[in-house]
């Protein structure tokens, strides 16, 4: 099976994107990690798939599979890349869009400075809706990471986020402590796990160990939790400029019950085919 795919990044955080519109798709997880593979495959962090909508009061149905083949709930340097992505390969005229995700739906849009910003919801910080085993709402959380005990803030982005606070995040421990953090017992589901270093109230800097995928330049559901655990612990004011490792995004949130507003970059490499 011939197999047409668009490659994308955003911030580096890069994407396999499939139209599963105009061509008939049934990818085993076989198949998504020989996509994924940077030796044998295509090479990526996530595979995204486009595919029509489901239901009536949205545009497309947006899927997401990371490196290891297991699908996932939510991505949001690649919802940037999907608007992209429908715009370009005239699957929608809309500047802006509504789009279903496993976890609910989300509302990109192409801005006039070539940006994209999503609206990627209401954040979760009740343990049981990140989801997190936690006996309180208390923004500050203690987890035993091998033999140490780490302060984080879970939250709940449409796909799970702990964040710590560290002082640097050129010498965190990413390596060493982010597949533990990953698959805590505490996070039933997995989770992504943040290094956020504050560098004033409006900036910080964040690396992202994230779940079946291994550290990534950039996450942007990592960013919008990262400033949602800055906020809440009363550590930083919206908006809030996220420097990651691939580059920068903007994140903005007004406080419990209002959504997060992410605007960063989002980049076509290359288009291609590839036998399955």
């Amino acid at each position: 099976m011939k197999l047409r795919f668009v490659k994308m990044h955003g911030l580096g955080n890069d994407f396999v994107v499939l139209d599963g519109i105009r061509q008939s798709l049934e990818l085993d997880s076989e198949q998504l990690r020989f996509l994924a593979d940077r030796h044998f495959g295509v090479g990526c962090d996530q595979i995204l798939l486009v595919e029509r909508a489901t239901r009536s009061d949205v545009d497309f149905r947006y899927r997401i599979f990371n490196a290891d083949g297991g699908e996932v709930e939510q991505c949001g340097n690649g919802a940037r890349c999907f608007v992209r992505f429908v715009h370009d390969q005239g699957l929608s005229s809309k500047r802006e869009i509504r789009v279903e995700t496993m976890s609910g739906v989300i509302v990109p849009r192409l801005e006039d400075d070539g940006l994209v910003s999503v609206d990627m919801g209401v954040p979760q910080l009740t343990p049981a809706q990140v989801p997190f085993i936690g006996s309180a709402d208390d923004p500050l959380q203690t987890l035993q990471v091998g033999d140490r005990e780490v302060t984080i803030t879970a939250v709940g982005m449409g796909n799970p986020h702990a964040v710590q606070v560290v002082a640097d995040v050129d010498t965190a421990a990413v390596e060493q402590q982010g597949p533990l953090i990953e698959s805590h017992p505490r996070f039933p589901q997995r989770v992504n796990a943040g290094f956020m270093q504050i560098v004033d109230r409006q900036a910080i800097r964040l690396r992202v160990f994230e779940r079946g995928a291994g550290e990534t330049l950039a996450c942007g559901t990592g960013a919008c939790a990262a400033v949602v655990a800055g906020i809440s612990r009363g550590l930083l004011d919206s908006p809030v400029r996220v420097t990651t490792r691939g580059g920068m995004l903007t994140v903005a949130w007004q406080g419990a019950g209002a959504p997060v507003l992410m605007t960063g970059p989002a980049v076509t490499v290359f288009k291609g085919e590839i036998e399955l």
